[in-house]
């Protein structure tokens, strides 16, 4: 049978509202991870909290970070489609899903934290086994999943995400609402990062598997695939 991966992508398209300062998806972390599954010949689908259009952070889409296969998948129109009209959580069958994998950019710092039908998915797919994934600031969507005992998913489990270090060498440190860093471990992860800021790193903890910073969804696709076919 095909596996099948669930990218879950933003909404949002600025900094607390700010125009000024547009944000979205970091399209390679969507694009290094499909590369990889693609090859393995996995099932692909996207879907975000709203559903519909995905916006695009404009910092990823220039160069040196878009890469050459960011360009030719941003180009297809069928692709473009699938960032236009990408699927809500209610459309989603959870039994047919074998891993989550939550997309970053700063814009899901507003939007993947709280959401209910996010969580509750990510929980269901957890509790039965399946494969829970992010990579950089897409561990925001994990952070406050509880499981069905009230503990969090995330509490004593070693993970990943965008470190502090790195959100104060982006100059965003003043922006960003909150501390992801400081959230993880005060819901009792234990929280792992690499020896630099922004060197590719990525972690697995059973059926938990995270990437650190942009650098790392290669990383990151490669443990869960390893662990899909592990299954």
């Amino acid at each position: 049978m095909t596996q099948t991966i669930l990218h879950v992508v933003t909404n949002v398209d600025s900094y607390d509202g700010d125009q000024s300062h547009p944000t979205g998806l970091w399209l390679t972390e969507l694009t290094h991870a499909w590369e990889i599954f693609e090859r393995q010949g996995y099932r692909q689908l996207i879907v975000s909290p709203k559903g519909g259009k995905v916006p695009l952070e404009p910092r990823a889409m220039k160069f040196p970070l878009l890469d050459s296969y960011a360009k030719r998948w941003i180009a297809n129109p069928e692709n473009q489609q699938l960032l236009e009209n990408t699927l809500s959580p209610q459309d989603i069958d959870n039994s047919q899903i074998d891993a989550i994998y939550y997309t970053g950019g700063h814009a899901v710092m507003y939007d993947f934290l709280e959401d209910a039908a996010l969580q509750e998915l990510t929980r269901t797919l957890y509790e039965s086994d399946k494969v829970v994934a992010s990579v950089c600031h897409g561990f925001c969507g994990i952070l406050n999943v509880k499981l069905s005992d009230g503990t969090y998913l995330i509490e004593g489990k070693e993970m990943t995400g965008f470190s502090w270090k790195e959100e104060v060498l982006a100059g965003v440190s003043k922006l960003v609402p909150y501390n992801a860093e400081s959230l993880a471990q005060q819901h009792g992860a234990h929280y792992r990062k690499a020896a630099l800021p922004y060197l590719p790193f990525a972690l697995e903890d059973g059926n938990l598997v995270t990437g650190q910073n942009p650098f790392s969804a290669k990383k990151t696709a490669e443990l869960i695939s390893k662990k899909l076919n592990e299954k």
